[in-house]
């Protein structure tokens, strides 16, 4: 049995064994053995006959397209009932040969659920960050209530009662199509449900950059109920490690929180920090890289075997402290526990009877989108010969960068580099960094800015082609112009190649904090280069 089988196995038999508390695989098991009320239905994009609600066996077109601006409904239908499963799929962002300009993504499409006629959705999240998909990015997610197998097919195992009637939409926020959209809506009508039914909520929220002061609000309902998930995304807006933050849970209305953790990795059943991982409980879909200004960080946790249960209120919260630079710190000192002024986004999942008081509701997508913080100079129009040593530079397209990206190809590490100029307007605090491509055939690189040794060597080699960023420098660049050097230094003893990939060089903002201590304004780079990490 390969790694990837056994893998599977063992993950399908955690599925079986942990679903519902106590003995858990004998119950859930038994369970199929018990006679079940209600009777199983279903909406679905299967395509329909002309003026009829059949299905047309003559027809594969079992696909909608969702123009900017429109919204599809899903399913609307009369209760009382319970949706068990959920099933989506659709496009990706980048062209397709069936969306030859792209698509929305998924965190640009808004999922609307609606219980019983309310005016207010009780589900509302984008699509990505409901299936703990953050940034628009797509990522595998495996466990129990989400599944998200091979990045594109979105499922959920929420158990969503109604009483009245059920309304499912997706609202396309983007400049683009949701192309090719597929959906099962798998539900159970009743007879009747216990008149102490929960309802199931979630709900979307971001704050870029968290409240200075104040510690991160996921969850803040009056009501009873339980909670039963968080979904958290971070994008690191300093240097170093984010998480040292606590959650800070408050039940019925306490004012110091009984619930108190010891670190937000720790919150997420991590240690030491967090890195890309699955289980059923939790996990984290996409992690990019640490440590760096602008990392991204996105995680779930199911609290399936322990949910938080209140019976008046609940608040759910999380302090943003961590690691930062010393040109961060008024005393220019670096140590772990700072307020950090990052990112972030979130989806609160809970179940609770009557209506929640959260006053959150989710931005349009134009403001979820994350704020750019570079200056970007595209590396594609430096391909002339005055630009590079010996072999070729072309301009290449990827699928990672739908705009290109130079493409290097010496025969040998003998007389190869590549330069690339670019200009600063205005003295400010920056970072210098470079937005490339690792592959099988790419070379090892050392960076000098007029002529300065910066950063260590950059080895550019990876089995398989990916996007990675390489930090070199923090400094407060004079107006003018300057020149990025990379010299081949030879190749990693995998690599087939001393090639070279970059998108662009970019000059990442640093926090206003950065400019307000001004510890580094007057030290010469020049003399002495460096990176905070």
């Amino acid at each position: 049995m390969n790694a990837m089988l056994q893998y599977r196995v063992f993950a399908l038999c955690i599925l079986l064994t942990a679903v519902i508390p106590g003995d858990a695989g004998a119950d859930f098991l038994a369970d199929l053995a018990r006679p079940q009320s209600g009777r199983s239905m279903r909406a679905t994009s299967t395509g329909k006959l002309p003026n009829s609600d059949e299905p047309d066996p003559n027809s594969n077109r079992d696909n909608s397209n969702v123009a900017p601006g429109q919204t599809k409904v899903l399913l609307d239908v009369k209760g009382p009932g319970v949706i068990t499963h959920i099933w989506m799929t659709f496009l990706g962002p980048e062209p397709h040969p069936w969306a030859k300009n792209g698509s929305a993504d998924h965190q640009q499409m808004l999922l609307r659920m609606y219980w019983d006629g309310a005016e207010r959705p009780a589900v509302e999240a984008p699509v990505g960050d409901f299936f703990a998909n953050c940034f628009g990015k797509r990522s595998q997610v495996i466990s129990l209530p989400v599944i998200v197998e091979d990045a594109d097919s979105y499922n959920c195992f929420w158990y969503m009662p109604f009483r009245k009637s059920a309304k499912i939409e997706i609202v396309n926020q983007a400049q683009k199509p949701i192309s090719l959209l597929y959906y099962n809506i798998d539900w159970i009508k009743k007879e009747s449900l216990p008149e102490d039914t929960p309802y199931f909520y979630a709900q979307y929220r971001q704050e870029y950059p968290v409240q200075k002061g104040k510690d991160y609000v996921v969850l803040d309902t009056k009501g009873k109920g339980h909670y039963v998930g968080t979904v958290l995304a971070v994008r690191t807006r300093s240097p170093a490690w984010f998480g040292e933050g606590d959650e800070k849970i408050y039940v019925d209305g306490e004012e110091k929180p009984s619930i108190w953790g010891t670190g937000t990795e720790d919150y997420f059943l991590s240690a030491w920090g967090l890195k890309t991982t699955g289980t059923p409980y939790f996990g984290v879909p996409y992690f990019d890289q640490w440590g760096i200004v602008g990392g991204h960080t996105s995680a779930y946790r199911w609290h399936i075997h322990d949910p938080i249960v209140f019976n008046t209120a609940l608040k759910v919260t999380f302090e943003h402290y961590g690691w930062i630079s010393p040109d961060e710190n008024p005393d220019y000192k670096s140590h772990s526990w700072n307020e950090r002024q990052d990112d972030y986004a979130s989806v609160a999942f809970w179940y609770q009877t009557g209506e929640p008081t959260f006053e959150a509701r989710a931005p349009h997508a134009t403001e979820r989108r994350l704020p750019n913080l570079d200056m970007i100079f595209p590396a594609k129009q430096f391909v002339g010969e005055s630009f590079h040593g010996q072999g070729q530079a072309v301009a290449q397209e990827l699928d990672i960068y739908p705009d290109g990206q130079l493409l290097y190809t010496p025969a040998t590490q003998q007389g190869a580099w590549v330069e690339i100029p670019f200009e600063v307007k205005l003295k400010e605090p920056r970072r210098l960094l470079l937005n490339t491509t690792t592959s099988y055939d790419y070379g090892k690189y050392q960076a000098y800015l007029d002529g300065v040794k910066i950063g260590p060597v950059m080895d550019f080699y990876s089995e398989q082609v990916t996007n990675r960023e390489y930090h070199l420098l923090d400094f407060w660049p004079e107006p003018g112009k300057y020149t990025l050097r990379l010299e081949c230094v030879g190749k990693n003893p995998l690599s087939g190649g001393y090639y070279l990939g970059i998108e662009s060089v970019r000059l990442r903002e640093r926090r206003p904090r950065v400019k307000d201590y001004a510890h580094d304004l007057e030290k010469n780079w020049r003399e002495m280069p460096v990176l905070y990490e």
